[in-house]
């Protein structure tokens, strides 16, 4: 099993960039395919970006696409999420997913281990 944590969230103002990390501990990291979720008020949770195991493989959703980058640093056994012209509309709880093997698909029915979320605001 893995135990995530994430943390980075907070207010940041339309325009503004916000760092989320995601740490990991207990099994291998670097046998983990990783995911950022998020999940706004009274919507469903929805897929933001993936990375695969060895971070040869990225995948974003349509509307962060350009603005948002998802990394990963095996040695330190963290996922980041650095997000670049925030906007009001990406306001959620974000969460980081985990699930062994190489690809990291869109369908969070596919990631068994979960972080507790962080709350991020954009202001406008």
């Amino acid at each position: 099993q893995v135990q995530l944590v994430e943390s980075g969230g907070g207010l940041v103002q339309a325009g503004g960039s916000l760092r989320l990390s995601c740490s990991a501990s207990g099994r291998t990291f670097s046998s983990y395919a990783m995911g950022w979720f998020r999940q706004a008020s009274g919507k469903e949770r929805e897929f933001v970006a993936g990375i695969s195991r060895n971070s040869d493989n990225t995948d974003y959703t349509d509307s962060v696409k350009g603005r948002f980058t998802i990394s990963r640093d095996n040695a330190k056994s963290t996922v980041y999420l650095q997000m670049n012209s925030a906007k009001p509309e990406d306001t959620a709880v974000y969460y980081c997913a985990a699930r062994s093997g190489i690809n990291n698909p869109r369908d969070a029915r596919w990631y068994p281990y979960w972080g507790q979320g962080t709350q991020v605001t954009v202001s406008s």
